[in-house]
């Protein structure tokens, strides 16, 4: 299953980014072969719409995750549809620490 989680830098130490769309980074885990796979958000700096289109990135890539701190109605549309499950990350913790803190069923499922 692959597991995107919005991040402040490409690495899984980096801290976890609270916005979605304005995410500067996509990191995405493969949590069959463990490899983390960073993509850079270009529409972060966009000056609107960029909700829909950052969730596109997800569904190319195939996750059926995200974890974030805050999302959009407009990129919780399109995730929903696509079938992407979310969950909320709020603490100022690590990438690292937002997929522990899923992977033991600590973060609360975005309704």
């Amino acid at each position: 299953m692959i597991v995107c989680i919005t991040s402040k830098g490409p690495g899984p130490d980096d801290l976890a980014e609270e916005r979605f769309g304005r995410s500067p980074y996509f990191l995405f885990k493969d949590t069959e072969g463990g490899d983390w796979s960073p993509v850079e958000n270009r529409f972060a700096g966009a000056a609107g719409g960029v909700g829909p289109r950052a969730a596109q990135v997800l569904i190319d890539r195939g996750a059926r995750v995200l974890i974030t701190g805050n999302i959009g109605g407009n990129a919780l549309a399109v995730l929903q549809a696509a079938g992407i499950e979310i969950f909320l990350y709020r603490d100022n913790g690590s990438v690292r620490d937002a997929f522990r803190k899923f992977s033991d069923g600590q973060l609360k499922k975005f309704a």
